[in-house]
């Protein structure tokens, strides 16, 4: 488990990110379109972003699988 998480909301971009590391990484696409996941070189999850997250419902939460390296 990460000691600290990063959040960067831009409601402009409708767009949320959320960082356990901050090792270098890349966005690796997922099986849900507006999910993206950040991975390091050895493919471990440091990370996620959502796209249109206004899109959801309040009443619902967003659920999503994370996949392990």
């Amino acid at each position: 488990m990460a000691d600290k998480v990063k959040v960067w909301f831009d409601a402009e971009a409708d767009y949320l990110e959320v960082r356990f590391s901050d090792a270098a990484g890349y966005m690796k696409e997922t099986a849900h379109d507006a999910l993206m996941e950040r991975v390091d070189a050895q493919g471990r999850v440091i990370g996620f972003s959502i796209l249109g997250v206004s899109r959801f419902s309040k009443d619902k939460p967003f659920e999503a699988d994370l996949t392990a390296a």
